[in-house]
């Protein structure tokens, strides 16, 4: 078989039509457990509406429909917060942001800074590559729904997520380190 592709790449025709086509991901961990039902979807497509509603769409389209509340921003690596884009993404219902690679970690960056910095408030959503070992710092950075890889089980990431049960850092949940905490208590 020299002339089929890799078995783990995909010729350019499926990436484009992966592109094109809307995600609709079953593993999804909502605040802890596992979500009954995802009604959204993700569509990297930056010219074009999805059909599927609820969806995440990229930041440029969703900042040109901001009226259709069936819509929510979908946030790539690169995206640059600033003031004005931190007001902008405030009256969104819901935000994705996305892991193109599980090596890659500047999700985590946004997602602290749209909580801490910008106050937001609602669901924030990892999407793309998403794995069981990252669940637990997911949502320490302020992840509260992680739509896993089709290849992840989501009873893994369950358990991954009750594993840990005292934190020595500070987080987004957890304002205090471990040490402040017991200072306070012995006061």
């Amino acid at each position: 078989m020299p002339n089929s592709p890799a078995p783990n790449k995909p010729d350019e025709t499926q990436a484009e039509a992966v592109e094109q086509t809307p995600v609709h991901v079953d593993h999804l961990i909502f605040n802890g457990e596992l979500a009954a039902e995802n009604a959204w979807c993700v569509s990297y497509d930056v010219d074009a509406l999805p059909e599927q509603r609820p969806a995440f769409v990229p930041l440029a389209l969703w900042q040109a429909n901001q009226d259709d509340a069936e819509l929510a921003p979908l946030l790539t690596s690169d995206t640059e917060l600033n003031v004005e884009l931190g007001q902008q993404l405030s009256s969104a219902s819901a935000i994705a942001v996305d892991f193109p690679a599980f090596t890659d970690g500047r999700g985590y960056t946004i997602a602290r800074l749209l909580r801490e910095r910008y106050g937001y408030s609602g669901e924030v959503r990892a999407v793309g590559d998403v794995l069981v070992d990252q669940l637990e710092y997911m949502r320490r950075c302020g992840f509260t729904a992680m739509a896993l890889r089709d290849d992840q089980h989501p009873e893994d990431a369950l358990r991954a997520l009750s594993f840990i049960s005292v934190r020595y850092q500070p987080d987004v949940e957890e304002r205090q380190a471990l040490f402040e905490r017991r200072l306070a208590d012995n006061k």
